[in-house]
């Protein structure tokens, strides 16, 4: 049988020949089958470009919104940190407080201090590595804040306890004494372990505490000691130097002793460095001399103790 086809005509106008197609029935049906399938393919891209503008701007939406909240966290992290900063600053007040109450009433001084010359220059050098304050770094100054608080109230209780037994004493004997000469502690409690870090690193005054400082901006990994250029500096235990020299990252000159049971100290921004690499150094050995190397704004040391490589409060071991 012939197959069957079929005829399109296209007449124009004007006085035009007419042009006639023969398709064939199988050719049309293909030909119909293409046109959909590219009609499809199109619906379909469009489809995709859509969805694919649509989520495009759905996540730029909800990035925006991520990156507010963000903003929100940032900004409660350092009214919080601002916050903390102040009661750190309070808690050095009533620990200026309780020293005064101390000498006042001839009790023990206050085992954290350094007991300095009266009258002597006020040294102000202070330094170390700029980092931001973050939510676990403030949580370990509010835990060590609620620590130091605690020793003010224990502090206070002590203060009051030794009042009242020199006024019972003073009733008994019917006199009051011109002054109470308070006597000296040294230091608190040492362990008997001299690899355990032990007093002061140097003579000074104590120009930044461990903790956050500058209005919150920065946490402060140790505490700095200030004095006059040249200070000697010594060991605070017995332990290996692992590092003695310049330091990129802020430090300037400094060395690092290790301690044993995962137990180090730092000493740094220092003016001059007296030991070596390797070298095992006794409690009390000299070590470097103060200086204001690194990023510092005047001489002083900067002492940390560190943990198993964390910092903590140098002011546990003083």
């Amino acid at each position: 049988m012939k197959a069957k086809e079929y005829t399109i005509k296209i007449i124009p106008d004007e006085s035009e020949d007419v042009h006639t197609f023969r398709l064939s029935a199988a050719l049309l049906k293909y030909g119909v089958f293409a046109f959909g399938a590219f009609f499809a393919l199109c619906v379909g891209a469009f489809g995709y470009a859509a969805y694919s503008n649509f989520a495009a701007k759905s996540d730029a939406k909800e990035i925006g919104q991520l990156r507010q909240v963000n903003g929100i966290q940032q900004e409660q992290l350092l009214q919080l940190s601002k916050k903390a900063a102040a009661l750190q600053g309070t808690a050095e007040e009533l620990k200026e407080r309780e020293n005064e109450l101390r000498r006042l009433a001839g009790a023990n001084p206050l085992t954290e201090e350094k007991a300095d010359d009266d009258g002597a220059e006020k040294h102000e050098g202070e330094g170390g590595p700029v980092t931001s304050p973050t939510a676990v770094r403030i949580g370990e100054v509010l835990t060590n804040l609620e620590q130091i608080f605690e020793m003010r109230r224990q502090g206070l209780t002590e203060v009051a306890a030794v009042i009242d037994s020199r006024q019972e004493k003073m009733l008994a004997a019917g006199n009051v004494p011109a002054s109470f000469v308070g006597a000296i502690f040294p230091g608190g409690i040492y362990p008997g372990n001299s690899t355990t870090p032990v007093g002061w690193p140097t003579h000074g005054d104590v120009s930044s505490p461990y903790g956050l400082r500058w209005n919150g901006s920065d946490f402060h990994p140790g505490i700095d000691i200030a004095n006059d250029m040249g200070t000697p500096i010594v060991a605070t235990a017995d332990g290996t130097v692992v590092y003695a020299g310049w330091n990129a990252g802020g430090y300037g000159n400094m060395v690092d002793i290790d301690h044993g049971n995962g137990i180090m100290t730092r000493y740094a921004h220092a003016m001059q460095v007296t030991v070596m690499s390797g070298q095992y150094v006794k409690r009390g050995q000299l070590i470097a001399y103060m200086g204001s190397t690194g990023f510092s704004t005047g001489p002083h040391v900067h002492y940390e103790v560190r943990i198993g490589g964390q910092a903590i409060n140098p002011i546990t071991y003083m």
